[in-house]
């Protein structure tokens, strides 16, 4: 991978993005979140390349199940995330000496989300199983 460079802002409903983006959710326990698919209180992250895209959606997904932007929450009835703290959580993680340990994380994560993508495929081919079976 070339060098990684990426731009954070927040997102506005209904805007359009020509490049490689997602969304980090910054409002509510699930700070810090990477989707897919916008929603309201959300930053969108943008890359140069699919392939860096794919690369930070795993990145951020990794510090939130590893709890890194719970530090940076804030906020006494509705917690919330700020911009620049989800970018220093991001070149944190970077920047120390074990940003090549990342890289194998990430790899594992992905693989990962492939196994439970495929096992949720499963379950419901057996729900729709057990429909046809009663229904028969």
């Amino acid at each position: 991978m070339n060098e990684l460079k990426y731009t954070i802002k927040t997102h506005k409903v209904n805007r359009e993005y020509n490049q490689p983006h997602f969304f980090i959710l910054n409002k509510g326990l699930n700070s810090g979140l990477s989707m897919r698919n916008p929603c309201p209180n959300c930053f969108v992250l943008k890359t140069d390349s699919e392939e860096q895209k794919e690369f930070y959606f795993y990145l951020c997904q990794a510090l939130k199940i590893g709890t890194y932007f719970k530090y940076y929450l804030r906020g006494s009835v509705i917690l919330f995330i700020t911009i620049d703290d989800v970018r220093k959580v991001i070149d944190n993680a970077l920047n120390t000496k074990d940003s090549k340990l990342w890289q194998v994380r990430i790899q594992k994560l992905q693989k990962l989300a492939d196994y439970e993508e495929n096992l949720k495929k499963q379950l419901k081919l057996i729900s729709d199983l057990k429909i046809a079976i009663l229904r028969s």
